[in-house]
């Protein structure tokens, strides 16, 4: 074990708790899924239950999957997809800044998630103990499978799903 495995394990804790603990909320937090159902509805992702229940869920597999190390790239293309989601759907209008409620948030955790994808989680994880040295899901393969699959992921619902609401004029 080194100080490289031991950064990697923190920070893999800190993104996949983090996430995890927002998919959480939605379930238990709050509004529960009725509640994040109607603010889902609000900003056009509609069905509003089935994507809060998709999002509460794919934000607690990809948070434990990324704080596990396993199968390392498709929890990191969770959070590629559900921060570019929100990321559109939420906080594009707003800037750059999370103080203004910007991006930069979702920017910030997609893109640590797929730094961990490319260079692998470490030996403190589930990959290694499947994978050992011979991971083949770290390095170019999974920066590409974290982002590729993230991009798609994320495109694909807002192509098929979202329907921003019409602007009132006023």
């Amino acid at each position: 074990m080194t100080p490289y495995d031991v950064g990697l394990l923190i920070l893999r804790l800190v993104l996949g708790v983090t996430l995890a603990a927002h998919g959480y909320n939605k379930f238990f937090g709050g509004g529960r899924i009725p509640g994040t159902a109607r603010w889902f509805e609000s900003i056009g992702m509609k069905p509003g239950k089935f994507h809060a229940t998709v999002a509460a869920t794919t934000e607690i597999a990809a948070g434990l999957g990324l704080a596990a190390g396993l199968l390392t790239p498709i929890p990191a293309a969770g959070f590629v997809a559900l921060m570019l989601v929100a990321a559109w759907t939420v906080h594009r209008a707003n800037g750059f800044f999370i103080v203004k409620e910007g991006w930069e948030y979702n920017l910030v955790l997609a893109v640590s998630a797929v730094a961990v994808a490319a260079l692998g989680p470490g030996r403190l994880s589930l990959d290694w103990v499947i994978f050992g040295v011979n991971n083949p899901l770290m390095g170019w393969n999974g920066l590409l499978i974290a982002v590729g699959l993230g991009l798609a992921g994320g495109l694909g619902l807002l192509l098929i799903f979202y329907r921003p609401p019409a602007k009132q004029a006023g």
